[in-house]
């Protein structure tokens, strides 16, 4: 891609934004990563502090995560081993030049952030509803953890507490609604309130660790099954061909990495886009691998009949399947903490920006809202949590937002980075790239556009 831009969009300006508005926006970010001040002098100076090895790991660490629980569903939706994986290598292309283009666009524009980089490329009316699409991805991520953390606990709860079959027998402290709401309340709202959550970066190693557990186990089992474990059905073409599509949404949740991935970027010693597509390439192939491999070995244990989360679909008493639900309570309880600063942080610029106040102006009523955003926040989480038991309606409906920044945002950016370039005559790769960029929306909004009304009209209405 050529370089020669010139500062792209002057619409950016159009609401003021301020260097403290961004700098609290800037707060957008994975805990991974170590970002220098934003300058004209930095970028591209090598002053980042990631090495392209470093920055692999970090990508790879945003992709992978509990969307793993639901690869084997997909699989079963898309109608087969064969038809979930030449999904998700065609999604790859796409989504890997995504964040190829992001990379270019944050240096077009000298900005730093996913977030930032929409709003000096594409404008005002773009940046807003990227913003509100990140509140509101994150918002919905955050619930779908919740669930998360009462399905397994349902089952670890099931293998130490011996309960008797006649229906109403349950005891109290094993009810779902009470389980999810006193890990919520001791170990989540506590981890949410601070203002800086740089510790997180040590637990998210761990919760990493975590993933590559369960996938583990789920490939073992597959290898090794239970005797106990009787012949499933296993698809072999899908249903309908419209069946393919249902599958999109978890295969969106599982790689978008997006919004993390321009800090990543610029955190590099050389932020360079070719080094960058380098990167990119080998994490998403590395979590390609991780992805297929509980995708296709769970799908094929449990054939059709496999849950939305995959470790609902083994035995309770499984101590192997049983430490792989603690690694993701683990990593779930560690992720909300980050989902909701960024979901915060967001807001918070949204609201700077409106309200035209600097943060020097507001720091004294910065911890007041600071609190009554974490504390709304968590408590509008865990009470739809409570009352959506199935992670799959949830993730159907985040993960066309998850479309939305893998296809449609890197596209716009595309288009308007390749529009603002002085040129007399257009040769042919600069057609090829806004074509590229237009199928790329064009992609995106399809996707975005079916999984949401697949989510209002079947799943949500059901």
């Amino acid at each position: 891609m050529a370089q020669d831009t010139r500062s792209i969009n002057s619409d950016y300006k159009d609401w003021e934004w301020s260097a403290d508005a961004g700098e609290r926006a800037r707060l957008l970010q994975s805990p991974s990563v170590e970002t220098v001040p934003k300058s004209g002098e930095s970028q591209g100076n090598g002053l980042g502090a990631t090495s392209a090895l470093g920055a692999v790991f970090i990508v790879v660490n945003a992709a992978l995560g509990a969307g793993l629980l639901n690869f084997p569903a997909a699989f079963s939706m898309a109608g087969g081993v064969a038809a979930g994986i030449a999904l998700q290598m065609c999604m790859l292309i796409f989504i890997i030049g995504g964040l190829v283009i992001l990379a270019y666009c944050s240096q077009a524009s000298n900005e730093r952030t996913y977030q930032e980089v929409v709003w000096a490329v594409c404008g005002k009316v773009p940046g807003v509803l990227c913003e509100v699409a990140i509140a509101i991805y994150t918002f919905g991520t955050c619930i779908a953890f919740l669930i998360i953390i009462g399905d397994q606990e349902d089952k670890i709860i099931a293998a130490l507490v011996t309960e008797p079959e006649e229906a109403g027998s349950s005891r109290w402290y094993t009810d779902r609604k009470f389980t999810i709401s006193i890990t919520a309340f001791l170990l989540i709202l506590p981890l949410s309130i601070p203002k800086e959550i740089g510790f997180q970066k040590y637990a998210s190693s761990l919760s990493v660790i975590g993933t590559w557990y369960v996938t583990a186990v789920i490939i073992i089992k597959y290898i090794w099954p239970d005797k106990e474990l009787v012949p499933v059905e296993i698809p072999t073409s899908p249903s309908t061909w419209t069946a393919v599509f249902n599958a999109m949404p978890t295969i969106c949740f599982g790689f978008q990495c997006h919004v993390s991935s321009v800090p990543v970027f610029n955190s590099m010693k050389q932020p360079e886009v070719k080094t960058w597509g380098a990167v990119v390439t080998a994490a998403m192939v590395i979590a390609l691998f991780v992805y297929t491999g509980t995708g296709v070995c769970g799908f094929l244990t449990f054939g059709a009949s496999v849950e939305q989360d995959v470790l609902l679909s083994y035995p309770s008493n499984d101590i192997p399947v049983a430490l792989a639900r603690a690694f993701i309570i683990l990593c779930v309880l560690t992720s909300y903490p980050i989902l909701h600063f960024c979901g915060r942080a967001v807001l918070e610029g949204l609201w700077l920006r409106y309200t035209g106040v600097t943060v020097e102006e507001d720091v004294v009523r910065e911890r007041r809202r600071r609190l009554l955003q974490t504390i709304s926040w968590f408590l509008l989480t865990l009470l739809l949590a409570l009352f959506i038991p199935d992670i799959g309606k949830v993730i159907s409906v985040i993960g066309g937002l998850a479309a939305c920044f893998i296809f449609v945002f890197p596209g716009l950016c595309l288009i308007q980075a390749k529009l603002s370039e002085i040129q007399e005559t257009r040769a042919i790769s600069w057609w090829a790239q806004v074509s590229y960029g237009v199928f790329m929306v064009t992609l995106g909004a399809f996707i975005f556009g079916q999984t949401t009304a697949n989510a209002i009209f079947v799943d949500l209405t059901a």
